[in-house]
């Protein structure tokens, strides 16, 4: 059971957790029709209208199944891109709350240095780590930072490089880099955007290049830490400087956070420069994913799915996971999660 939930704690000043969630519901799917037919009776099913509001499930899912790359093969493409973004959004709706959380407590701090206040210790801690995990400082300098104008400096930096990516840029980036999760990278490693990682670690592409080094496909212990790590990464790396000043722009103007204007700050994101940049505005485009720009949580608790391989498996899981609930263990894992 542990496997399908695939935990890891990964870089928590910014997408931490400050109390454990508990798992309210965890919902077993053992395929396709299964999966359409829960998405039907969460009323999350069909065409979204131009302009309409989207409500979002607080669903999350846990894994992208291996299974997965077999069932899509044989599903008609758009159940298959249904399915998929239908599952993806609230990760992508989660992860842009949590910016807001985080972008909320960096203003009431410079709020408070800009009275004469002074940071308590915990929060001064947090905005030096910021700083190291958006780059700003390495861990020398950030450790070194003194005064009141140094620190709202750092508070300045963090709001121009940590703010919302709009979900539907999520979800074609995802669909796009992950072959709609159908890749080996996703099926064995949860990763939904192709981000590179050295040192030894993550998923060796089938035609490394040798002249990059040993560069690999960074892999998750579950699909949300794949959108976590790209979402750092979109902050920080400094390919990505016109993508964050496009943003900060829209930002400073009043103007929405739209995916198809950000695209156009990615043309770092490949090798193919601009003809990436229009492929994935195509993809955007076609399924309409601008209208999840605006997508919000409906009000209810959070829940988890873990996907079956069949029904015998799926009702083999269920059992296993209320015997987790009763032990107390079905907690802890959700609280390892760290999605506060």
């Amino acid at each position: 059971m542990r496997a399908r939930f695939r935990l890891l704690v990964v870089v928590v000043v910014l997408f931490g957790m400050a109390t454990p969630i508990w798992a309210q519901e965890v919902i077993v799917l053992s395929g396709p029709d299964d999966t359409v037919a829960w998405l039907k009776a969460e009323k999350w099913w069909g065409k979204v209208e131009e302009g309409e509001q989207v409500l979002v499930p607080r669903a999350m899912i846990t894994g992208i199944s291996p299974q997965w790359q077999k069932n899509a093969a044989n599903m008609p493409v758009p159940q298959k891109k249904g399915i998929f973004y239908r599952l993806m959004l609230p990760l992508a709706v989660h992860a842009n709350a949590m910016i807001l959380d985080r972008r909320e407590r960096l203003q009431g701090m410079d709020a408070t240095l800009a009275q004469g206040g002074r940071l308590p210790a915990e929060d001064d801690a947090w905005l030096r780590e910021i700083a190291i995990v958006l780059r700003i400082a390495d861990r020398d300098k950030a450790q070194q930072i003194a005064g009141t104008a140094a620190l709202r400096g750092i508070i300045a930096e963090a709001l121009y490089k940590l703010d919302v990516v709009p979900n539907g840029l999520v979800l074609g980036q995802a669909a796009y880099e992950s072959g709609y999760g159908t890749s080996r990278f996703a099926a064995k490693g949860n990763a939904l955007f192709g981000q590179w990682t050295y040192g030894g670690k993550g998923l060796v592409p089938e035609q490394q290049r040798k002249e990059l080094g040993d560069h690999r496909i960074a892999a998750y212990d579950w699909p949300f830490d794949s959108v976590r790590g790209y979402i750092i990464n979109l902050s920080s790396h400094p390919a990505y400087e016109e993508f964050r000043r496009l943003r900060a722009d829209l930002r400073a103007a009043g103007k929405p956070l739209r995916s198809m204007v950000l695209a156009d700050g990615l043309k770092s994101y490949s090798e193919r420069g601009q003809k990436y940049v229009d492929t994935l505005k195509g993809i955007m485009r076609v399924n309409h994913l601008t209208a999840a720009d605006s997508a919000v949580f409906r009000d209810e608790p959070m829940r988890f799915i873990v996907a079956a391989a069949g029904q015998a498996d799926a009702a083999r899981l269920r059992k296993e996971i209320e015997a987790m609930r009763k032990s107390g263990e079905l907690e802890k894992i959700v609280a390892r999660m760290r999605l506060e």
